[in-house]
């Protein structure tokens, strides 16, 4: 199965985008990610007002396969988190690139999403592999 990630999306290593909106940051894991997890069941996020640091774990998603951390992409204040989500993590599932977002972040330095992958990129490594 070849997957396809939007565009403007910027990638980490650990399966989390990163997608600008103005001065803001969407946040959330890749279908990649999401089909190899399989049926979520749990999903545990930052509160509001939370600061990440670029790398450092977030939360989790849990499936019936496994539980795996996710890792913030780039640094900055949690100004929203998808209670959608966390009241129905299968959303996560059903789109998530779309309603399925996890976080909105404030980032610290914008720069440092120039150190993650484009979509080409991103959809080469993990449709190589």
């Amino acid at each position: 199965m070849a997957f396809e990630f939007p565009a403007t999306f910027r990638f980490a290593d650990s399966h989390e985008y990163a997608n600008a909106d103005g001065e803001l940051v969407r946040v959330g894991i890749s279908a990649f990610a999401v089909d190899q997890l399989g049926d979520i069941v749990f999903v545990d996020l930052p509160e509001v007002g939370d600061s990440l640091d670029k790398g450092a774990t977030f939360g989790s998603v849990e499936s019936v396969k496994a539980v795996e951390d996710m890792y913030a992409p780039v640094a900055g204040e949690v100004v929203q988190r998808n209670e959608a989500v966390l009241a129905s993590p299968e959303e996560l599932q059903n789109d998530p690139h779309g309603e399925g977002w996890l976080l909105v972040l404030r980032p610290s330095d914008p720069t440092q999403l120039d150190a993650l992958m484009d979509a080409s990129t991103y959809g080469t490594k993990v449709n190589a592999g």
